[in-house]
């Protein structure tokens, strides 16, 4: 900025603002966020008068903030909404371009964790010795009977978040230490197989928590049952 520039700035005066507002009568129309920059004019009504017009000026500013505040909320939260959705459906095409189960299984446990950004997430199905079952897939993780139930009691949906939880080391192995939060999904992959679950965790207690939309959790989850089902060839 030249200085013939800056020392006209410095000479703007009450005057030449007055001045430009009135060659430019329409600029607040145009400009309507400046208008709640504006203090208004106090008035002289003499002493035990209140002044009325100026609470409910103050009262209109205030709304006002409140609900360009509560704008930018909706606005940050539809945002993150559509990126957490365009992430799901990365994760799920992934999913779907498997050419064998084992990759898969590989996808939900370890391209899941990067396209969904979190920290860990396994599939943990239960088992008991004399079943004689074994999966040595990473990620996959067996856990003894009524693993499930447990994890589930006294919650009826298939989603389950907990948040500022310490990691089971059953559900996680050797990630454990690392969990502050997860995302747990009951899956029913068929009438022929054990329950299982989806587990989804991250290093941020507030990652996951109560209260949370679960619509894309309960849909990935669903996913998951019919692909397993499907290489499987299981029964619905």
């Amino acid at each position: 900025m030249s200085e013939k520039a800056t020392r006209a700035e410095q000479e703007l005066t009450a005057e030449d603002v007055v001045a430009w507002l009135a060659a430019h009568p329409d600029f607040l129309v145009r400009r309507p966020d400046l208008v709640a920059l504006i203090a208004p004019p106090e008035r002289e009504l003499g002493d035990q008068v209140a002044d009325f017009q100026q609470a409910l000026i103050r009262r209109l500013k205030r709304t006002v903030d409140e609900q360009q505040a509560l704008s930018r909320e909706l606005i940050d939260t539809s945002r993150d909404n559509l990126s957490i959705t365009s992430q799901v459906h990365e994760a799920i095409i992934r999913l779907l371009e498997a050419n064998s189960f084992e990759q898969m299984i590989q996808i939900v446990t370890t391209d899941f964790a990067v396209v969904l950004d979190v920290d860990v997430v396994t599939l943990c199905i239960e088992t008991r010795e004399q079943d004689g079952f074994t999966l040595r897939m990473r990620g996959v993780h067996l856990v003894s009977p009524g693993t499930v139930d447990s994890l589930f009691r006294g919650h009826s949906a298939s989603v389950r978040l907990r948040a500022q939880v310490s990691g089971d080391p059953e559900i996680y192995g050797g990630a454990a230490p690392l969990v502050q939060s997860d995302a747990l999904v009951k899956l029913s992959i068929s009438p022929a197989t054990p329950p299982a679950v989806l587990a989804f965790a991250s290093r941020h207690a507030d990652r996951y928590h109560p209260g949370q939309a679960t619509e894309l959790l309960s849909f990935t989850g669903r996913v998951v049952e019919r692909i397993v089902r499907l290489w499987l060839e299981l029964p619905d």
